[in-house]
């Protein structure tokens, strides 16, 4: 299986799940069960690797308070990360303003980082440039209050900052 026509690039490959803390049962299972579905997806691409899964199961819907996005976003910003891969763009940000602020943020990388969902984002294949589409959504959004986005990047920063190596 290949993510591009041309096998010419290597993607570093993050998984990102958000499962609500509501529907937690076993959070073991949870993770084995979404780590196994995103190994077999992803785990032999002749063109990317995966490189981690990142699970959150919380009930924040706060980037700033998701420690597995934190770390993600890291791995994204030290180049270990450069393609994205979710279930859902929910999983990625709780409502638009998380969503274009978390886009602003991993566009602005100085490593391209691309992402895809099952849903309807693909920001390597997709035709009608959906990542430069996506970019101005969120710059429109940023610009009607820049300072509250401002504010969302200084804490953002700051809990990456407090992740710590392993975490």
């Amino acid at each position: 299986m290949s993510i591009t026509r041309e096998s010419e690039k290597l993607y570093k490959i993050g998984a990102y799940v958000k499962r609500a803390k509501l529907n937690l049962r076993n959070e073991k299972d949870i993770r084995a069960f979404h780590r196994g579905i995103f190994e077999s997806q992803y785990g032999g691409l002749e063109d990317g690797e995966l490189v981690d899964v990142y699970i959150d199961i919380t009930g924040h819907k706060e980037t700033s308070k998701r420690p597995e996005m934190l770390r993600l976003m890291r791995d994204c910003a030290d180049g270990k990360v450069n393609l994205i891969v979710a279930e859902t763009k929910g999983y990625l940000a709780a409502n638009i303003q998380e969503l274009c602020y978390w886009l602003h943020f991993i566009f602005n990388l100085n490593d391209r980082v691309d992402i895809i969902t099952d849903d309807d984002i693909d920001t390597i294949r997709s035709e009608d440039n959906q990542r430069e589409v996506l970019m101005k959504m969120a710059e429109d959004y940023i610009y009607l209050n820049p300072p509250d986005h401002q504010k969302w990047l200084s804490g953002v920063v700051s809990a990456i900052a407090n992740l710590g190596e392993d975490g």
